[in-house]
């Protein structure tokens, strides 16, 4: 990789989390990834977790998705219409000595090449386990949803790539204090009142799924903020004292953890 891209990939200093849902239908995969895009910005904003890089604050609360737009073959993907249309976009960068497989496709959303699931990648690393735990169970449910959905051959409105990216920036510049652009009404919403609707609309899959326990964690980060969020406000507090800052997230990364 740092053959191919250099000091990209040598400056490439993050980490992410990534949430894989099981699913052996491929063609239901690429159903389901198509319409999973639009809901990417919203559960990228209950993650953010990286306001700062460099030792700087960027005014970012989710700036490792920036870093990593220097990457090729990154961001929120486009459509596809069948399984068989991304293997022939898959074959051709192959062919063409683009990438040697599918794993060098670092969409925020993905058919894994290895495993039967969809991969959300799109997700900072929270500051608590039990955060982690329920953004995955979010995901899980939302792909639960979907998959409802596309068994009763049904959809949700598909928009395009450039639409939801203008979200993406949104969701990383302002995470949970933002607003989303609702593209059927054509108007701006507070990402609050949208995390709300996705859980109503997922809740009967949570109640299938068994997550209740789990997905309660979205509730605890509505109301305590995201990681950014708590960073900042301990970097505010302390008077820009990042020593602080970092002390705060290892006494986070360890909280709630036996031992």
């Amino acid at each position: 990789m740092v053959k191919d891209l250099q000091l990209v990939a040598r400056a490439n200093l993050i980490f992410g989390l990534h949430v894989h849902v099981g699913i052996e239908d491929r063609e239901a995969v690429i159903r389901i990834m198509n319409s999973l895009r639009y809901f990417l910005p919203h559960i990228l904003a209950l993650a953010t977790n990286s306001p700062f890089w460099l030792g700087l604050n960027t005014g970012y609360k989710g700036y490792r998705a920036k870093v990593f737009e220097n990457f090729p073959r990154t961001g929120i993907p486009d459509s596809f219409s069948s399984y068989s249309e991304f293997e022939n976009y898959v074959s051709l960068l192959v062919r063409t000595n683009c990438i040697d497989n599918a794993k060098k496709i670092w969409w925020d959303i993905r058919p894994h090449p290895f495993f039967n699931t969809v991969e959300v990648r799109a997700c900072d690393i929270p500051l608590r386990a039990e955060e982690s735990v329920a953004i995955a169970a979010l995901i899980q449910a939302t792909a639960a949803f979907l998959y409802k959905l596309h068994e009763a051959n049904q959809d949700i409105r598909q928009d395009t790539h450039s639409l939801i990216t203008e979200n993406k920036f949104r969701a990383v510049r302002y995470g949970l204090d933002g607003k989303l652009i609702d593209f059927g009404k054509q108007q701006e919403v507070p990402l609050r009142d949208l995390i709300e609707e996705l859980l109503i609309l997922v809740d009967p899959m949570v109640e299938e799924l068994g997550s209740r326990k789990a997905i309660e964690g979205i509730r605890w980060i509505l109301a305590h903020g995201t990681g950014a969020d708590r960073q900042l406000k301990v970097f505010e507090e302390s008077k820009g004292d990042l020593k602080a800052v970092v002390d705060y997230m290892a006494a986070e990364t360890a909280e709630g953890l036996d031992g």
